[in-house]
């Protein structure tokens, strides 16, 4: 075995053992705490209890919604931060998110959930987000060319805008609908239909796979757009590419879960200061890392004020913040 990829190989089972740990606790602890004995006991049994309820029909879902969507946040945090040579930029920099929140609150506020099911609010945050990915688009190709820097201040100030109408849109709701648009923007992760769960699990694969394909592309990227150019990437075309699956890792995130904030800007951080720039490794090692710190972030936020349950996102926000704060204190980037 090649000394070299000794370290790559100890980094992803490093974090695989990680996320292994962490989901085995989450499926365990909550309102009813589940001892590892009983959880082995119901799947070997595998009747129909109400352990076997809680286990199966409750926690694992969300723990595989997390794994998709903490995986997702963290790989889209990755090629942005590779494409504009900043680290802080990050998914919800561009206004994805902002396009899908707009376009939930007004599903919300105009009661279009009650008339058209429950599943008009994640579609409804999958039209924003591609509304969103379409006028950033338009507005910062030019002669076919994408540009950057236009691409990111775009983004910051069609993020703005959709804030501000959001809070115009809360100013002239009723009671009811301005706690569903509140509890919605913060992130949640009790998504009850299978079909949005595999969709997303699909998504967020594709994403990986997809992305790793153009790692070498990343690391001249990261080089700058001169150097990529000399290594003979076609620059135009990657970055094009890059933003689509970027874009649409983030819309289809925080449509089926809301706004969950830090995961695309702590994660590549984090794990960039752990095994290096190469995205060769940096890819799967902040995808498991992103899993495995949305499910922890998830458990928090189910036991922390048990049986109540916190946003998944005021936990990642604070959690996050917190270790991102440590995490540049250590280490200082350009």
């Amino acid at each position: 075995m090649d000394k070299k990829r000794i370290p790559w190989f100890l980094f992803i089972l490093l974090f695989s053992i990680m996320l292994l740990v962490v989901s085995v606790v989450s499926f365990s602890v909550g309102t009813s705490h589940i001892t590892f004995r009983k959880i082995i006991s119901t799947i070997l049994n595998g009747k129909q209890t109400i352990t076997h309820t809680i286990l199966f029909d409750i926690r694992l879902p969300r723990i595989l919604l997390a794994f998709a969507i903490g995986g997702a946040l963290s790989i889209a945090g990755v090629i942005l931060q590779a494409m504009f040579r900043n680290p802080l930029v990050e998914p919800y920099t561009l206004g994805i998110s902002g396009g899908a929140a707009l376009f939930v609150s007004l599903n919300i506020a105009l009661k279009l959930n009650q008339r058209f099911g429950l599943l008009s609010l994640p579609t409804s945050g999958i039209l924003g987000s591609i509304a969103v990915i379409l006028i950033l688009y338009v507005l910062s190709v030019k002669k076919g060319v994408l540009k950057i820097q236009g691409l990111l201040l775009t983004g910051v100030m069609i993020s703005f805008i959709s804030s501000s109408l959001i809070m115009l849109i809360m100013a002239v709701s009723h009671t009811e609908g301005l706690h569903r648009i509140v509890f919605w923007i913060m992130g949640s992760l009790e998504e009850s239909n299978s079909l949005l769960l595999k969709l997303m699990l699909l998504v967020s694969f594709l994403g990986l796979g997809i992305s790793y394909l153009f790692c070498f592309d990343l690391n001249a990227l990261s080089l700058g757009e001169e150097e990529a150019l000399h290594l003979g990437i076609n620059v135009e075309r990657t970055k094009k590419f890059l933003f689509v699956v970027a874009s649409m890792l983030t819309g289809f995130s925080v449509s089926i879960a809301g706004i969950i904030g830090f995961v695309g800007l702590f994660v590549p951080h984090f794990v960039r200061m752990m095994v290096g720039i190469d995205h060769r490794i940096l890819l799967i090692s902040a995808f498991l890392c992103g899993a495995s710190f949305l499910i922890l972030c998830d458990t928090l936020a189910r036991i922390i004020i048990s049986p109540l349950e916190l946003p998944v996102g005021v936990i990642t926000g604070i959690v996050g913040g917190g270790l991102f704060i440590y995490a540049l204190t250590k280490k200082k980037y350009a």
